[in-house]
């Protein structure tokens, strides 16, 4: 999760948009834990908060042997005080380790050289390692949002299906999530670009909104994300998964 957004006063625990998007993620890590025998590691990249991996934790404590959060933002405090424990916090990703699910939770944006870190990562993992990686989706819904957040790009599907097979990664399966709200979206931004200066925004669009609200967008998007695999079309967030090494 994006500190900035946590800054922001969004609390992942409760919030619409992340208390829906871990749904997909949680019937990946089933259908994967199906197929690798050992325990698996979790290995989040670009972790921030590291809401994700340890919700994974929590829900699977008997088949996961570890969290890796990864993220260059962590301090050598941070980091020594997780020595040992079951959530490890380390700056860059450990080499070899094998038996993995590695999460890009919207990270990929935030980095210039995307392809680059991507063939890094396929150099550092050891075999058997699995991918979940979602990235903000279509540069027709670029806006302060974005800059706020340090974004370089959005993505679409053929251009996210790029950077994995350049950086040799099997895709499985590719699909966007939050089909209803994307012409919403869409609406929304296009006329914020025109009344607010896009170049230097105080905000991300990313908030807490009425608990009304709030609980009806859950409601729907939770039925939503059962259904979001088959959705080739358009979205507010494009979804890869698939094996970085056999």
């Amino acid at each position: 999760m994006d500190l900035k957004e946590l800054n922001n006063g969004v609390n992942p625990h409760q919030h619409w948009y992340y208390q829906s998007k871990i749904i997909p993620l949680y019937h990946y890590f089933e259908s994967v834990s199906k197929t690798i025998t050992h325990p698996i590691n979790i290995i989040d990249f670009g972790s921030g908060s590291g809401f994700f991996a340890i919700e994974l934790l929590k829900k699977y404590p008997n088949k996961i042997k570890k969290v890796y959060l990864i993220d260059i933002e962590y301090t050598d405090e941070e980091i020594q005080k997780t020595k040992g424990t079951s959530i490890e916090k380390y700056k860059f990703l450990p080499q070899g380790l094998e038996n993995n699910i590695v999460l890009m939770m919207d990270v990929l944006e935030h980095i210039e050289k995307d392809i680059e870190v991507l063939k890094e990562i396929k150099s550092q993992v050891g075999k058997n390692t699995r991918y979940f990686a979602t990235v903000p989706a279509f540069m027709s819904l670029w806006s302060g949002h974005d800059v706020y957040l340090g974004h370089y790009r959005r993505y679409t599907s053929s251009t996210f299906n790029h950077i994995f097979t350049t950086a040799n990664f099997k895709i499985d399966k590719q699909y966007y999530m939050f089909a209803l709200i994307f012409p919403i979206a869409f609406i929304v931004r296009k006329i914020k670009n025109i009344f607010t200066d896009t170049k230097n925004p105080t905000s991300s669009d990313m908030s807490a909104p009425p608990y009304i609200i709030n609980t009806f967008l859950k409601l729907y998007h939770k039925i939503e994300m059962y259904f979001c695999k088959k959705n080739k079309w358009a979205g507010l967030t494009c979804v890869a998964e698939g094996i970085i090494k056999e």
